[in-house]
């Protein structure tokens, strides 16, 4: 029987172990304080929460799931629960950092999948890095320290603040994000391409095929592949082995596995396939990738 790749998980970092005094589903902090306070959270690891971060001054770099974007003043990103992240800073970097839990909108939204339509909310690291534009700079701080004031008082409807604040952040990023160059989607082919990425996400290790997903989703696979080159830009098939991927380079980072384990526990027939796989697609081999990233 394989053995689940949860068990090989880069380091998690829980919300509520950030927490001061007590337990909360909300964090929101200056950045250089937050840095200076978890020294570790540079180093390569994962959240259990949704997080984000606002750079208002600092060089360098961060990953998110291995791709890597220089640290720019004004540049925001989102991440997802479950993406891997890490930085390396030079010099001294300002700015803002909000965790929240996944259920932190639960009672607040009647739509579970509200976040979703947000497009910097996809899991996709290209896509949830964004360079804010001049014209909304000031305002976007001004929430971040409404959010810095609002949490430190104790009043009945604070977390409804909270949450109203961190809405308007999302809104106004969504309306200046210039990364939009696709057709409109109706409701339906987005609900169905999210659809799409939820299944990969829960059956990449044993669904390869885009015809297989294609026949959960009640619709041809022309039509899946369609969709996905109209409004992701790229062919149905490439977002399953993007997903593999993304998991196969998380466990090369647990170094108490062999390749051939790895390929083992990704569902490989064998660990030569697994190490063509990963080059065609990657332009490196996994031994390769492992010693980059020591």
């Amino acid at each position: 029987m394989k053995q689940s790749t949860e068990s090989f998980a880069i380091p998690m970092v829980n919300i509520y172990s950030l927490a001061e005094y007590r337990p909360e589903d909300f964090l929101i902090k200056r950045f250089a304080e937050y840095v200076q306070e978890h020294k570790n959270l540079r180093l390569l690891h994962r959240h259990d929460f949704y997080h984000l971060v606002l750079f208002t001054k600092g060089a360098g770099s961060h990953a998110i799931d291995f791709e890597s974007f220089p640290v720019l003043p004004f540049q925001i990103y989102f991440m997802i629960p479950g993406q891997v992240h890490s930085w390396d800073f030079t010099g001294e970097v300002e700015g803002y950092v909000i965790n929240f839990s996944s259920t932190f909108f639960q009672s607040f939204l009647l739509r579970p999948d509200y976040l979703d339509t947000f497009s910097f909310f996809s899991g996709i690291a290209r896509e949830s890095v964004i360079h804010l534009p001049e014209s909304i700079q000031k305002s976007l701080t001004g929430l971040f320290e409404q959010l810095l004031e609002k949490q430190q008082e104790s009043v009945p409807q604070r977390s409804d603040l909270l949450k109203v604040l961190l809405l308007q952040i999302f809104f106004a990023v969504e309306a200046h994000t210039a990364t939009k160059t696709t057709l409109p989607i109706t409701n339906y082919n987005y609900v169905i391409l999210k659809n799409y990425q939820k299944l990969i996400d829960r059956n990449f290790m044993t669904l390869r095929l885009p015809m297989e997903y294609a026949r959960l989703l009640y619709i041809t696979p022309n039509h899946l592949n369609a969709l996905c080159k109209e409004h992701l830009g790229m062919q149905a098939g490439e977002l399953i082995r993007n997903r593999i991927l993304l998991e196969a380079k998380r466990l090369l980072m647990n170094f108490g596995m062999n390749i051939s384990e790895i390929a083992y526990a990704l569902n490989f027939s064998d660990n030569s396939y697994f190490t063509k796989f990963f080059k065609k697609y990657t332009g490196t081999t996994p031994e390769e990738f492992r010693k980059r990233n020591t």
